[in-house]
């Protein structure tokens, strides 16, 4: 009977490490940096978040859909699915994010670092990357786009599907 117990604790503990902390959303939903903060699935559509702070923090399957994002920190955040369409990441840092399978449809990345940025499945069609830094060929070729993706001279993506 304890060992079904402890087992059904330690079940417990672990889904609630991986499930969203409310406390944390509700204060970068008013505008606080956050960094490594668990706001998995958070809601920050049509947001201005400008200069704020998320390295590290878990934003898988957040909505960004056309939040103002210029000069915020994403160093090594987790962004795995979330919905960047139409969002403002002007000079942001995505150094080591991991945006794979994310939808940044339309997304603004004008002088953001992807230095290390993994885009395995990332949509960038319609994005603005003309001047994005740190982007390399390799990052591209596991992303897709359409004819409106603007890339940097001498870079190509693969379609999306």
């Amino acid at each position: 009977m304890k060992r079904w117990l402890l087992t059904a604790l330690l079940c417990l503990a672990a889904g609630s490490a991986a499930a969203q902390n409310a406390g944390e959303i509700t204060r970068v939903q008013g505008g606080a940096s956050c960094p490594h903060c668990n706001l998995f699935q958070a809601e920050l559509s049509n947001r201005k978040l400008t200069g704020r702070d998320y390295s590290g923090a878990r934003l898988r399957q957040a909505s960004l859909t056309a939040a103002t994002l210029t000069r915020s920190r994403f160093a090594g955040t987790d962004l795995r699915d979330a919905d960047a369409y139409g969002a403002v990441l002007t000079g942001a840092d995505l150094t080591g994010a991991d945006l794979s399978h994310a939808s940044f449809v339309g997304a603004y990345l004008a002088g953001a670092d992807l230095k290390g940025a993994r885009l395995d499945g990332t949509n960038l069609s319609g994005a603005e990357l003309q001047h994005a830094r740190g982007l390399t060929q390799v990052q591209l070729d596991h992303a897709c786009g359409d004819p409106s993706t603007r890339l940097p001279p001498g870079f190509h993506i693969p379609a999306c599907r």
